[in-house]
């Protein structure tokens, strides 16, 4: 299905979301590239399921941190990843915001090759 010009949504928690998994994937990749993709899951006449691709060809994240990366104050440990700066909440926040919108992130990575984070979000037409 095409993605509408327009849905409603809280525009500002959504730029929120994705600024922070677009900075990340920017952050954590050396060379290669970060594509954003946006598609329509699922829609009816109540909803629109959209969701937010955020691949990258960085370092990739162990399936050991992985199991953690969502977690408060569980900042990643591997050597690769400490020359990088952060609290390690902006992923946490984003995930909680969006709970809190109905939606979810889903992670996919392999180590040396990338990550994908998936942002799925129930939008109502406009």
């Amino acid at each position: 299905a095409k993605v509408p010009a327009e849905f409603l949504g809280d525009p500002s928690r959504l730029r929120q979301i994705v600024i922070n998994l677009v900075s990340n994937a920017i952050k954590f990749t050396d060379q290669g590239y970060v594509a954003i993709t946006l598609m329509v899951e699922d829609q009816d006449d109540r909803q629109i399921r959209l969701r937010f691709d955020i691949k990258d060809t960085g370092v990739g994240i162990s399936e050991q941190d992985q199991k953690t990366l969502f977690q408060a104050f569980k900042q990643l440990e591997a050597d690769a990843n400490r020359r990088y700066s952060g609290t390690g909440l902006g992923l946490v926040i984003a995930k909680n915001l969006a709970r809190l919108m109905h939606g979810d992130i889903e992670l996919s990575s392999t180590p040396g090759q990338g990550t994908l984070f998936s942002l799925l979000l129930p939008c109502k037409p406009d």
